[in-house]
């Protein structure tokens, strides 16, 4: 039958099925490291590829099959069905049976010694970087699938400042195997990183003990009871647009919930994302983000505001990076968002943060005079503007028992999306 077995190696001798499909495969395919490492037990004269260009490489064996040329194997790291082979293989719409050992990520872990259930997974090979930092900025556990652009040097060095340790694992299973913890400041300094390697990425502000590497599991918004019962973890916390009384705030500088609610729905945070909040205040709108998996960044003038923002933080147990500075000034450094929240500044504000974002602006105001400068000033970036007016009443009881409607401060909010 011309099916393939794709058959996944972790250094360890390997089972007799997959010894059988190898034996009885008139083609194998793998990687250089595969096919050097298993060269004393491949089958004599059996054609091989190797896929240093991976698409060149599924070409050759997809016009084996085609050809009636017989049943192929493909040699792969780990557990092939884990951000490996066996989704290229499917989309040729090849037969395929899967022999998985264990994933580099397990190994990984296993070498680290620590659990990870509750962990986030997620690759930089062949993809941006910047979603994969992005995700180690917001979770406290996460394991890095790396590339050739995204390799320990530069994972750490677009992590640097920031309390993290990272674990990396290079050469797993391999006899070049070696681990080791550094900090990203560490990590960015060495060039002599052996790929393949995984890189473990912990925030050491959520540590639960003297140990930095002892972080504790528990996802935002759940109570501790809850930790490790999904895999992965529950990408969303139970609820947001959290009361005004959840968040310490001096002389009510808070978004209030309606607002950010609002704010929420078009800034759309979730795992990958960056998101500025300038003009952050009691850091209100940062914490939301945070809860939903985003990466952020709060960014305000005043430090009693920013230290508002950090017990924000550490009260709903995210991470977020606070930065003191004038905008727009200080947003020239900073990393690139896909989206930006709004909270203070003038339509100089707005036209730097709108020329740096990748997907949206969010600006709230309540001012009415600013409502037009903000608008073209979203406008002349380019964005499709829309808006509205929020004006919420909320209710509230007399003493008598019935209820009366207690009106808010109108707010508008004003979007631009690329």
């Amino acid at each position: 039958m011309n099916r393939v077995t794709v058959i996944g190696w972790d250094g360890r001798p390997l089972t007799q099925p997959a010894a059988r499909a190898l034996a009885a495969a008139s083609l194998i395919a793998g990687g250089r490291r595969h096919l050097d490492a298993l060269g004393p037990i491949l089958p004599p004269d059996t054609q091989t590829i190797t896929f240093g260009n991976v698409s060149a490489g599924l070409a050759e064996l997809t016009a084996h099959l085609a050809a009636g040329g017989g049943p192929a194997a493909v040699l792969a790291s780990g557990d092939p069905g884990f951000f490996g082979i066996v989704r290229a293989l499917r989309r040729h719409d090849l037969d395929v049976e899967v022999l998985p050992a264990a994933s580099s990520v397990t190994l990984a872990f296993a070498r680290a010694g620590l659990p990870w259930e509750d962990a986030m997974v997620v690759s930089a090979h062949g993809r941006r970087l910047d979603r994969a930092v992005n995700v180690c900025r917001a979770h406290h556990t996460v394991a890095v699938l790396t590339g050739p652009a995204g390799d320990p040097s530069r994972l750490g060095a677009a992590l640097a400042g920031l309390p993290r340790r990272m674990f990396v694992a290079e050469g797993l299973g391999m006899p070049t195997e070696r681990t080791a913890w550094c900090t990203p400041e560490q990590a960015a300094t060495r060039s002599d990183w052996r790929d393949p390697n995984v890189v473990i990425v912990r925030d050491t502000g959520r540590c639960t003990g003297t140990d930095p590497t002892d972080i504790d599991p528990t996802d935002p918004g759940a109570d501790e009871g809850d930790a490790g019962w999904l895999f992965p973890p529950r990408p969303s916390p139970p609820g947001w647009a959290l009361a005004e009384a959840a968040f310490t705030h001096r002389d009510s500088m808070i978004s209030k919930v309606e607002v950010r609610a609002m704010a929420l729905a078009r800034l759309g945070p979730g795992p990958g994302d960056l998101v500025w909040d300038v003009g952050t205040g009691s850091g209100s709108v940062a914490v939301e983000c945070a809860r939903l998996g985003a990466g952020v960044i709060a960014i305000d003038h005043d430090p009693d505001a920013c230290d508002h923002a950090q017990v924000n933080a550490r009260t709903h147990r995210v991470s977020i990076q606070v930065v003191t500075g004038t905008a727009p000034d200080i947003l020239t450094d900073l990393p690139t968002p896909d989206a930006v929240f709004v909270g203070g500044g003038g339509p100089d504000v707005v036209t730097a943060c709108a020329r740096h974002a990748r997907r949206v602006v969010v600006v709230a105001l309540a001012a009415i005079d600013r409502v037009r400068p903000t608008w073209d000033a979203l406008a002349a970036a380019g964005l499709d503007v829309a808006g509205t007016q929020l004006a919420a009443s909320r209710l509230r009881p007399l003493p008598d028992g019935v209820l009366r409607l207690a009106a808010t401060n109108p707010i508008v909010v004003v979007w631009g999306t690329r």
